[in-house]
């Protein structure tokens, strides 16, 4: 199984090339998924911005909060409403 590295570095762009500020320890001629993040937007978003990002909501039963053993693990369900 492979492991995924990852690696975060500050670099400029001059127009053409994203020059790292650092060295950095990566592999010649492989290639590589880059994403980028201007960092004046990220220090602008408050706390809770960024927290949104990473939440959401999945669909469920009604009862998920109470049953999770039965959907998590086939468990018998403890409350059974009629």
């Amino acid at each position: 199984m492979n492991s995924v590295r990852t690696h975060t570095l500050h670099a400029h762009f001059d127009g053409k090339v994203l020059r790292p500020e650092e060295s950095v320890d990566l592999k010649k001629n492989v290639r590589y998924l880059i994403t980028v993040e201007d960092e004046e937007s990220i220090a602008k978003q408050s706390l809770w911005e960024v927290l949104s990002e990473f939440s959401g909501k999945i669909d469920g039963p009604e009862d998920w909060s109470e049953e999770h053993d039965h959907y998590l693990y086939g468990t018998p369900k403890q409350n059974k409403r009629q």
